[in-house]
């Protein structure tokens, strides 16, 4: 049971090579600030590099200090909001997680200094010309995922509910099916995707709820310790526990074989049903609601890679689409509710339905 050669698009690495500032006085503002902490953390200013820039406006600088290296967020405050990552990397670190630690944070201007995780994610190792063994690092995956949802609590985070799921299923048809194929569906063709959409809703919300990560895959996960170092939560809500299973097994970067998707999430299906979480007694079923959970999120994926290059410029996410739409037409083969979603798939993309396996078929 062995993952896929698909590879990864260049939106999973790492970006290198100069820091470019397009606004001088933030650049100016931006050393002010690290020379003002640099005394207290012992910061070398000069080994200032790019590490990583992700799909928001975010970018992270690696420098080192008296003590190794670390982290620098540039998150500017008219585009991101900073308060829920230091939030959640509170929650999330009182769980048990392997998460950085907000060392200092200028909250005005959107600078943080992180401790470093690692050069290395998980994707990353995998895809590397030396890979270690999968399970072993799906292993550590399960039980970081087991230990963040062992700690949840309601009340704490926001709640994944019927109207986030359903704004985040609209970015297919808004993005995806109108600006990127310029399709305009016709009466009978909306009424099949807002059926569709209220059948999958209504599935997701049977899944009792859980801390979500919402992009707890490979290319999140960092490699090098005894736990795997997660990054990337800010987003996180309270909400279906089939999700983060769902993301890990189906990545938005690399493909896995059905055997080895199966492998991994009957290995989290026996953990976390053994720690006491709700995942039910019958896999089929836990397994059946899983793939529901990620056919919401891969409608939601495409239409935001779609609306990273069409309205944010980042054509480079939009490579991996292709992964998505075989994701949702395997998915939606599978399960006879599904059918009128998949001949609307096959019209827009011009193909043809294909018959595959699937566990627990319905």
């Amino acid at each position: 049971m062995s993952p896929t050669s698909t590879p990864a698009s260049t939106a999973s690495l790492p970006d290198s090579g100069p820091i470019i500032w397009a606004d001088t006085a933030r650049a100016s503002a931006f050393h002010a600030w690290l020379e003002q902490i640099a005394g207290a953390h012992q910061l070398q200013a000069h080994t200032l590099q790019m590490a990583a820039a992700d799909a928001g406006f975010r970018r992270y600088f690696r420098l080192q200090s008296a003590h190794g290296s670390c982290i620098v967020m540039d998150a500017p405050p008219d585009k991101e909001n900073c308060e829920p990552f230091v939030r959640i990397a509170s929650l999330f670190a009182q769980a048990g997680l392997r998460v950085p630690e907000v060392l200092a944070w200028e909250q005005a201007q959107g600078f943080m200094l992180l401790s470093d995780l690692g050069t290395q994610t998980m994707l990353q190792a995998l895809q590397s010309d030396a890979p270690p063994p999968a399970a072993a690092l799906f292993t550590q995956a399960i039980d970081a995922l087991v230990t963040l949802q062992l700690a949840s609590q309601p009340g704490v985070l926001p709640v994944y509910d019927a109207a986030v799921l359903q704004r985040e299923l609209a970015l297919f048809p808004d993005w995806y099916i109108a600006q990127h194929r310029g399709i305009t569906l016709d009466d009978t063709q909306r009424a099949t995707l807002d059926k569709v959409f209220a059948q999958i809703v209504a599935n997701n919300l049977e899944a009792p709820s859980v801390y979500v990560h919402r992009d707890f895959m490979p290319r999140n996960l960092m490699v090098g310790g005894e736990q795997l170092g997660v990054l990337d939560f800010q987003d996180a809500l309270y909400g279906p526990i089939t999700y983060d299973i769902a993301c890990l097994t189906r990545d938005a970067f690399h493909s896995w074989e059905e055997d080895f998707v199966l492998d991994v999430t009957i290995r989290y299906w026996q953990k976390a049903r053994k720690a006491g979480l709700p995942v039910g007694d019958d896999f089929g079923a836990f397994y059946r609601s899983v793939e529901w959970m990620g056919l919401q999120r891969h409608l939601k994926v495409a239409g935001i890679f779609a609306r990273l290059t069409l309205r944010d410029g980042k054509p480079k996410y939009l490579a991996d689409t292709p992964r998505f739409i075989a994701y949702i037409r395997a998915t939606a083969g599978r399960y006879r509710e599904l059918t009128p979603l998949l001949r609307l798939v096959d019209q827009i993309e011009g193909t043809q339905a294909a018959v595959g396996f699937a566990y627990g078929r319905m």
